[in-house]
């Protein structure tokens, strides 16, 4: 047993000298360490905490560096560094020949992906996003919101009435998957799918299992004895995978002519045009499924979440809700309101109700709502961090240069509560940080919420809500400007960080083909 334990030690030893060894540089000198770098261990044993404990040490370490670059030593795992500037990321993000997912990348998570665009890089990666271009189109998105939409969110919300009246507890996580494995299905699959289903299960649990590879670099150890359930949900996933696309080829060759959907087209009618054999198209299939309704059931139970913890945000969502839509979709009555006046900081007495439809729920119409969705994932994001492995060597904004192979992290967790980014209040949440109402006449005013300049939000886009302008007199709590008098106000206006500065949704060529969508579901 000693002569085991001198092997292991030595092999951890010379795996970390071998990080040791690495050619990042910046300026010909050795890249800093984060705070807590063990001699031998490196930032490894961070790493095999469980993926909420890294997370907070991501988020620990980012004031004590601030916009640095810093190296990531674990044994076992290639040279790698953690950048932080926004700019170091759109030297990332804009670079998609340059920075790919790479063998490092693959390794992990091939058995579960495969050839899906999470995972392929070149010609494959680009087919697929061509297909999904197709399939999220305008037109499609149109359709799924006018008419996918409302009867499944009408048995979502039949479900919880039910609940409630009987006083029943109710997993909402549970029940939002549940309403977007259905979405997804009948959208991309022209298929009744469920939470609950077998497949379902096993892919919550095998994604789960290969993300922790990512952190564990004993994973192959692990899985040699104890990887007996995550092989068996792969070969659900997959079996569940070949019976969408068999069931898609026969009704393609049953009725050609048929159309089945009410979308102009569906994803794995997409994927079938575009992708050369059905094993592909399998895999591509449950990718964008992953892609779609995990991320999208995850964001949404956040947002809850954050109502729940913030009571005084609940009334201002519901008004603006209730103002724009008719009275008969969406009830008045809330236990939090504090006001009784249909007057609030996005309503307009010059503005009819307006039916549910893809055409009213833009952000021009439903600002403080897609203001709430945003600084959820801000702070929240469905994707914590990322890291791509360079194909040749490069040299950062900041003089980090780079060798070959080496991976590059970024981590949209701790940006999100970057104070050199957001400001000093980073880590309140807060949803009118996003809001501006334009300045009144003849008088200077502050940020929404009343509290001076919206620091941190320098260089934002601009997207008018000029249709939601209104009173918005004592909602200052919230993230709402508080002020006396409405009659001078300016427009509601959405501020929108870059991409590279809030990268929740990626940005550049991979940026996300299901953005469009997730915006309108939260809204």
């Amino acid at each position: 047993m000693l002569g085991i334990a001198i092997a292991v030690a030595l092999a951890l030893s010379l795996w970390f000298l071998q990080g040791q060894r690495s050619g990042i540089r910046r300026n010909g000198k050795r890249l800093p360490r984060p705070p807590g770098t063990l001699l031998f261990a490196g930032n490894g044993l961070w790493f095999l905490q469980p993926r909420h404990k890294l997370l907070e040490w991501f988020a620990q370490v980012q004031p004590e560096v601030g916009f640095d670059t810093y190296e990531i030593a674990i044994p076992s795992l290639p040279a790698a560094i953690l950048v932080n500037d926004p700019k170091n990321v759109e030297h990332v993000l804009k670079n998609n020949e340059l920075f790919i997912k790479g063998n490092f990348f693959r390794s992990r998570s091939w058995d579960l992906f495969g050839n899906g665009i999470i995972n392929a890089d070149g010609e494959l990666w680009r087919i697929q996003r061509k297909a999904g271009l197709r399939f999220f189109s305008n037109a499609n998105l149109k359709t799924f919101i006018n008419d996918i939409v409302p009867p499944l969110l009408a048995d979502t919300k039949r479900d919880l009435d039910d609940a409630s009246r009987n006083g029943a507890v109710v997993d909402l996580q549970d029940v939002l998957l549940e309403l977007t494995t259905r979405l997804m299905g009948k959208m991309a699959y022209d298929m009744d799918m469920h939470g609950s289903l077998p497949f379902s299960k096993a892919f919550d649990f095998a994604s789960g299992e290969t993300t922790s590879r990512f952190t564990n670099p004993f994973w192959r150890i692990k899985e040699l004895f104890f990887g007996r359930s995550l092989r068996k949900a792969i070969a659900e996933v997959h079996r569940y995978g070949r019976t969408v696309v068999t069931e898609a080829v026969e009704k393609r060759s049953s009725k050609p002519t048929e159309k089945h959907s009410p979308l102009q087209s569906n994803l794995i009618d997409s994927l079938l045009d575009h992708l050369p054999s059905e094993d592909l198209v399998a895999d591509a299939a449950m990718n964008f499924l992953s892609a779609g309704r995990d991320t999208t059931a995850q964001s949404m139970t956040w947002t809850f979440y954050n109502l729940m913890r913030h009571p005084p945000i609940i009334p201002l969502l519901r008004e603006e809700l209730t103002t724009l839509l008719p009275a008969s979709s969406l009830s008045t009555s809330s236990p939090h309101s504090t006001s009784t006046s249909p007057s609030s900081a996005f309503s307009s007495s010059s503005l009819p109700p307006l039916p549910l439809t893809y055409d009213t729920i833009q952000p021009a119409h439903l600002p403080y709502t897609l203001a709430l969705f945003s600084e959820t994932l801000r702070l929240y994001p469905p994707v914590p961090f990322e890291l791509k492995e360079a194909t040749a060597p490069t040299t950062f904004p900041d003089g980090t240069f780079l060798p070959a192979n080496a991976v590059v992290l970024w981590v949209p967790w701790a940006m999100g509560r970057s104070t050199r980014i957001w400001g000093d209040d980073a880590l309140e949440f807060r949803p009118g940080r996003w809001l501006d109402y334009g300045e009144p006449v003849g008088e200077p005013m502050g940020a929404p919420d009343g509290r001076g300049d919206t620091e941190g939000v320098g260089g934002a886009e601009v997207l008018e809500a000029s249709e939601a302008g209104g009173e918005t007199e004592g909602l200052g709590e919230s993230g709402v400007r508080s002020e006396s008098g409405s009659k001078n106000r300016g427009k509601a206006t959405l501020l929108t960080k870059s991409a590279y500065e809030n990268p929740v949704f990626n940005a550049g060529p991979r940026n996300c083909l299901g953005k469009k969508m997730a915006e309108l579901l939260a809204t």
